[in-house]
């Protein structure tokens, strides 16, 4: 296995990670305020959440692009006062990632929590439980099922994410370069045998990623 192989998989991987972890603390909290709170600008922000599940990556990738670069006001002050540069990095693949894979993350979530009976969490209140307590130890652990879709789901879409990635990070080794980017990249050029490496070993873990989620939402469901 070549060097630039490994590290592009190694790379794909600890995108996905980073990205599933920042979303299980931005889209759980997130989730469960859709979940419970009921005001008047409630369907545009559920809108905005779950448009990148509607929208061409390539699109959103263009905004972020534009957004994230040197000569717009957000990415010239990121660069002036935190020296941060977002475009063709890794931290900007990061956030883009972050924002194109929140609905897989906040969905299943948000359905986990209204599905859940209403008086569970008013029995909590009553034995005195604060709202962080409730939420913590009574609500999370009865959606398990859903909080395991979301992280898995989250993660499998970062790593096969192509559009927004391209537009973002470009196809720099060690840097941005993601295995779709690689496969897109090893096509082009006619490496078939390289291009279907990479994609063999996507198809595999796609495929055995689905089959664990499957797997506990059947036994989860065995046990209610």
């Amino acid at each position: 296995m070549s060097s630039e192989f490994s590290q592009t998989l190694l790379l794909t991987f600890e995108l996905a990670i980073i990205t599933t972890g920042l979303l299980l603390l931005i889209g759980v909290p997130l989730a469960y305020a859709l979940s419970s709170l009921r005001f008047k600008w409630k369907p545009v922000l559920e809108a905005l959440v779950s448009l990148p599940l509607v929208l061409p990556p390539t699109v959103l990738g263009f905004y972020l692009l534009i957004a994230f670069g040197p000569s717009s006001w957000l990415g010239a002050w990121l660069q002036d006062h935190f020296d941060l540069r977002l475009v063709f990095t890794f931290t900007g693949l990061v956030i883009g990632s972050v924002i194109y894979s929140l609905p897989f993350m906040v969905q299943p979530v948000q359905s986990g929590l209204e599905n859940l009976p209403p008086n569970l969490a008013e029995a909590s209140y009553s034995l005195g439980k604060s709202q962080i307590k409730t939420f913590f130890k009574v609500l999370l652990p009865n959606i398990k099922p859903s909080l395991l879709t979301g992280a898995v789901l989250s993660f499998a879409h970062t790593v096969g994410e192509f559009g927004v990635i391209l537009m973002i990070g470009g196809n720099i080794p060690g840097e941005t370069r993601v295995a779709s980017i690689a496969i897109y990249d090893e096509v082009e050029s006619l490496n078939y045998a390289i291009a279907n490496r990479y994609a063999l070993v996507l198809l595999i873990f796609s495929f055995v990623i689905l089959m664990v989620v499957y797997t506990f939402n059947q036994r989860a469901k065995r046990l209610l």
